[in-house]
């Protein structure tokens, strides 16, 4: 057995909120190993039309990933909770290759096991081309998002 990944369900809003955050924290880091962690060894996954199952399946996506969206920088905010689930909606900004910038947007739906690790989680995404000059997450990507960086709410997403 694992050690557990606090907060644990029952979620509170509080504990929903903190949770949240912590996952927005370790996506930023784009350390696929350190971002897996906090899934179980069996996750199910879908991820846009994507279907991803078990911890070393879910490392070998965002390596992939992370190699396409460059400078990747995400803001995760918690609409709603219950028990073991938590709703989340998301932003995140990216260029490819090319230099071309997106903006993606999305939902997800998460599901905890006892001991605070995501056994569940379906993503939908879309993804909106926009110009460099059209950013809103400036931060130093090598670390998580300033605290009083704006939220998703107040940048108007």
């Amino acid at each position: 057995m694992e050690d557990p990944r606090p907060p644990l369900p029952p979620f509170t809003r509080e504990s929903a909120i903190e949770k949240v955050r912590l996952a927005e924290n370790a996506w930023n880091t784009r350390d696929a190993e350190r971002v897996a962690g906090g899934y179980s060894i069996d996750s199910r996954w879908r991820n846009r039309d994507q279907f991803v199952v078990g911890r070393p399946a879910i490392i070998e996506f965002l390596r992939g990933k992370w190699e396409r969206e460059l400078d990747y920088r995400l803001i995760k905010e918690m609409w709603l909770f219950d028990a073991n689930r938590i709703a989340v909606r998301f932003a995140y900004e990216s260029h490819d290759a090319t230099g071309q910038w997106f903006r993606s947007f999305g939902n997800e739906y998460w599901e905890f096991n006892p001991d605070g690790r995501m056994q569940v989680r379906h993503a939908s995404i879309n993804d909106i081309p926009i110009a460099e000059s059209d950013r809103k997450y400036h931060w130093d990507a090598s670390g998580p998002r300033p605290a009083d960086h704006p939220e998703l709410r107040d940048l108007g997403l």
